[in-house]
């Protein structure tokens, strides 16, 4: 635990009391202050409660008056859509407004740093896309070469629950927007953007304030070196915002598309090659190709490397993979992870093991759709079938189908095609041809490949998974008053044509007639007034064992 420093003495009020929340409750403890916890749900009041904090009512008229500062967790907006009350009373009581991370980098740092051969750093990565397993890779690599690492943040444990430091530590965070864009502390030592698309557009009121919200952390503190992928326009500014000038090394640019040029340090892929530059000169290049489904191989250092799935290793050429290793990926897949073996030439060096994060929104979208009427809900991922397992029981989805290649996908939605109509959500090029066979294909916005986004029916573009029974919901309403107005009006030409017959007057008939169409018109417009409460609940991930210890 990383006891909180600076509010020896001081009451702080805590809003939220998720894994976050409860761990900046004991961090502040520790430190001596005095935390008032709060959370509107009355079992995570219970729980705290059973830890001898006290919990007090924020919402109360003059909680506040003696409060030195208010923590929020991440999932509670305090700006957009609309701040939530609480935060509010706080600002009009002039409460300062943090989180756990801003109280990280507040706290991190002692006096006994003083004593270290080898001051500790901090690397903090944020971006839209990748973070969590450049997040997971840096932190494999520094325990590799041996440092001593933590891995915390949006995945892992939470920052304030992390060992303090010790000699030549290094502690990798991963930031989530929600995390950053709070956080009255950020001076991480090195900061890494890794890029930018839609995402939580309801949260910062556009891509303005998503980017705003990212770009804190390399504004607030400023880091010592910073790595930006430079492939959207927003890390194109960031980068140029952070340079002094074209050789200046302590931004490193970082490209997918394109070749870069210049005097910097610029690291880009390019026709099936990783290349460094810098001072304007190829220091670095790898031979590196995708095996569609199964992993990557790459030349290094004159020797073929293959990082991919235990599958892969039986359909190369090779040594095939020894029984210690192969028992290690099994206990790895079988708490979770997707696995990636690595072996360079005839050597097997070892295996890593990642594991997705949910969206923070799942586990609330899915209740949300079994609420709406959804009765089944599958997961088919190309991950292995004990990782899918687990994500699907974390979220509560009813069935999850691994091990799954992109004509496999596309095999699962034509048998279930034959069950029943099926809507298949997704957002990469292996999900478009699952997609086109699907009675609805919904892709995931902006975020999306080209290909899945022009393959969908239906594109959310806010990237937001809220907006998924926003959208099945409005799609019945519209289908229910489609149908209603139909019957009507046949229901009314029934009526007038041997009304007429029998002698009823054009004058009368015109009336009916018209009537009706206005009575169908405003039975349409009922659709402007329709409403759906989005879901808002959140999920955190499960604490992460300490793995400081060198590989």
């Amino acid at each position: 635990m990383i006891p909180v420093q600076g509010l020896t003495g001081a009451k702080v009020a805590i809003l939220g009391l998720g894994r976050s929340g409860l761990s900046a409750a004991r961090a502040l403890a520790a430190g001596g202050a005095v935390p008032i916890c709060w959370d509107d749900n009355p079992a995570a009041r219970a729980a705290a409660q059973a830890e001898g904090f006290d919990c007090v009512d924020l919402g109360k008229a003059g909680v506040f008056d003696d409060i030195a500062r208010l923590i929020v967790s991440p999932g509670i907006p305090h700006l957009y859509p609309a701040p939530n009350p609480v935060i509010v009373a706080a600002q009009d009581a002039a409460v300062p407004v943090d989180n756990d991370i801003g109280l990280f980098f507040q706290s991190f740092a002692t006096l006994a740093w003083d004593n270290f051969d080898v001051v500790p750093k901090i690397i903090a990565i944020t971006g839209s896309n990748g973070k969590s397993t450049t997040s997971a890779l840096v932190h494999h690599i520094l325990k590799h070469a041996g440092r001593p690492t933590q891995l915390a943040g949006n995945i892992g444990r939470g920052v304030l629950d992390i060992e303090p430091a010790i000699d030549g530590e290094v502690v990798v965070l991963e930031l989530s927007s929600y995390q950053t864009d709070l956080a009255r502390n950020l001076t991480p030592d090195v900061a890494v953007f890794t890029n930018l698309s839609p995402d939580h557009l309801d949260r910062h009121a556009g891509m303005g304030g998503y980017f705003a919200a990212k770009r804190r952390l390399f504004a607030e503190g400023g880091p010592d070196r910073a790595v930006i992928g430079v492939d959207e326009p927003e890390g194109r500014f960031l980068a140029g915002q952070l340079s002094e000038g074209a050789a200046d090394d302590r931004v490193i640019r970082v490209s997918v598309d394109r070749k870069l040029t210049g005097l910097g340090w610029q690291v880009f892929a390019r026709k099936g090659f990783l290349s460094e530059y810098r001072g304007g000169k190829q220091i670095g290049s790898i031979d590196l190709r995708s095996i569609t489904g199964r992993g990557v191989v790459a030349q290094v250092d004159g020797e073929t490397t293959y990082i991919g799935k235990d599958d892969l290793f039986a359909e190369v050429d090779g040594p095939p993979m020894p029984d210690t290793l192969r028992a290690k990926v099994e206990a790895l897949e079988a708490g979770g992870r997707t696995t990636m073996v690595v072996r360079q030439g005839d050597r097997y060096l070892g295996v890593i093991g990642l594991m997705d994060t949910p969206r923070e929104a799942a586990p609330a979208v899915i209740k949300a759709l079994h609420e709406i009427g959804i009765r089944r809900m599958i997961m088919i991922s190309g991950d292995n079938q004990k990782v899918a397992d687990a994500v699907a029981r974390a979220i509560g989805l009813d069935e999850a189908r691994g091990d799954l290649m992109p004509d496999d996908k596309v095999e699962t939605i034509k048998s279930l095609r034959a069950e029943a109509k099926v809507a298949m959500v997704g957002d990469g090029v292996n999900d478009a041809p699952a997609m086109a066979n699907a009675t609805v294909g919904i892709a995931m916005g902006a975020a999306g490949s080209d290909v899945a986004l022009e393959t969908a029916d239906v594109a959310l573009m806010a990237d937001n998974l809220n907006h998924l029974p926003f959208a099945v919901a409005l799609s019945r309403s519209t289908s229910s008053i489609i149908r209603q107005n139909l019957w009507f009006s046949l229901g009314v030409v029934a009526f007038l044509v041997p009304a007429t017959i029998l002698g009823l007057g054009i004058g009368p008939a015109v009336a009916v007639h018209e009537g009706s169409t206005v009575v169908v018109v405003f039975n349409a417009l009922r659709l402007l007034a329709f409403r759906f409460a989005p879901p808002t609940a959140a999920v955190e991930a499960a604490p992460a064992p300490d793995t400081r210890a060198a590989a």
